[in-house]
């Protein structure tokens, strides 16, 4: 069967496919509204908050794994929170052109990686070493997780055109969401239950509430074996706007985890309890979930996307070198975890606008900017590790902290500078 698409004068998809063989009119849903594309939107926002929501809470398990006799002896601790994130993070520019390649697999791909999520944590409750738990919760899971992620966002550009950013922001509010109140309830099972049984029950919770909405996560567009397969467009890397994106992208990246890994910390040396520091990052996710939505909005209605890139990590910046560096009390720490979740927390929303900017197939653009993150991501752990080496003391950031706090708005700050792409942006408008 041939397929031929149809244009509308403003370049967007017609809601209307020729099917050559028989002249009949096959009726696609419409874009940016009616209830397939908010069921999707839906669907992916549970997919978000389910999948993504659980590597991310990492540190609860962490905390549980480094005091098990079994466990707490071995320094690897960590790369089990660290490998999804970082396969996911790091093959963005892989799985992006396979999933393009074989588009008509995607939901078959969305299933898989369903199940191989699930059959992940089943594995990880039988494993009793930390390599185990390597494979299995981290490596097999991460595999799972970016096998079925990438067809979803690809599916996201199918149905949100217009409002597009306002999709990515409910997309992405769903990790926030999950990073809310997840936490506290890994908490009480793994002291309650343990490890083994925690994890069977994660494993039976994300099959039982995503079985019933995965029929919602599909594509608006059809596909069909005779449409020729065309390489990726990476024109965009020819562009010195990508390079100003890239760059306050990767910087904004060094910084951003900072506060997730250590104000529990900071709060400690502070004589606050365990339960203050997991409030401290259920109100910084609860800021960015807001401020992702919030931004996402912005991002459909300002023509001169650099506005946010120079406001985001510039307030986030400020934040950072006064709120968190001068606090001394609980007020202050949640005033700083309100104002960085909601700045810094959006700052990923803009990456589908940059894609839009660059090329017709936004999918490489944010497949770049996820590795910047990645990158980042990794390399804050060793940078880190090195800036806390001063005792704790009166004054700025409590004198251990000092270092950390001045590294993070610097590179917030560093992160603001992408706005001297405006003239490139402005010339790119013009022309």
């Amino acid at each position: 069967m041939s397929l031929e698409l149809q244009s509308n004068p403003q370049g967007e998809p017609s809601p209307h496919i020729r099917e050559q063989e028989n002249d009949s009119i096959q009726v696609l849903p419409p874009a940016d509204r009616g209830a397939a594309a908010w069921k999707f939107i839906f669907a992916a926002f549970v997919l978000e908050g389910l999948l993504w929501g659980f590597p991310v809470t990492f540190g609860v398990f962490q905390d549980y794994y480094s005091r098990q006799p079994e466990f707490k002896t071995s320094s690897n601790i960590a790369l089990i929170g660290a490998l999804p994130t970082s396969i996911y993070f790091l093959g963005a520019p892989f799985a992006t052109p396979l999933v393009k390649k074989f588009q008509r697999w995607q939901r078959h791909m969305v299933v898989a990686g369903w199940a191989i999520c699930v059959l992940s944590l089943l594995a990880a409750s039988f494993a009793t070493t930390v390599l185990g738990l390597m494979a299995t919760q981290g490596v097999m899971y991460g595999v799972g997780f970016s096998l079925l992620y990438f067809p979803v966002l690809r599916m996201l550009d199918e149905w949100f055109i217009r409002r597009r950013g306002f999709a990515y922001g409910i997309l992405a509010a769903g990790g926030g969401c999950a990073g809310v109140g997840l936490p506290f309830l890994l908490e009480l099972l793994l002291s309650k239950f343990g490890y083994q049984t925690t994890l069977r029950a994660v494993a039976v919770g994300v099959a039982v509430l995503i079985a019933p909405i995965l029929p919602w996560i599909k594509g608006r567009l059809p596909t069909s074996n005779h449409i020729a397969f065309r390489m990726m467009d990476m024109s965009f890397l020819s562009q010195p706007l990508f390079y100003c994106f890239a760059l306050s992208n990767l910087f904004q990246s060094f910084g951003f985890y900072i506060p997730s890994l250590y104000l529990p910390s900071f709060a400690s040396a502070l004589g606050l309890s365990g339960t203050i520091g997991a409030l401290l990052l259920a109100t910084n996710n609860l800021a960015t979930v807001i401020g992702q939505v919030c931004v996402g909005y912005l991002t459909d209605r300002l023509q001169n996307i650099l506005i946010l890139v120079f406001i985001l990590p510039f307030v986030s910046s400020i934040a950072a070198f006064t709120i968190w560096g001068f606090a001394n009390s609980l007020g202050a720490l949640m005033a700083f975890s309100i104002v960085y979740g909601w700045f810094a927390g959006a700052f990923a929303i803009l990456w589908p606008k940059f894609g839009s900017i660059l090329s017709e197939d936004p999918q490489p653009v944010y497949s770049m900017m996820l590795l910047g993150k990645g990158i980042g991501s990794i390399a804050i752990g060793p940078i880190s590790a090195g800036l806390l080496n001063q005792p704790i003391s009166a004054g700025y950031g409590i004198g251990k902290f000092q270092p950390l706090i001045l590294f993070l708005g610097g590179a917030m700050f560093c992160s603001s500078m992408g706005v001297v792409g405006w003239p490139l942006r402005r010339r790119q408008t013009l022309s």
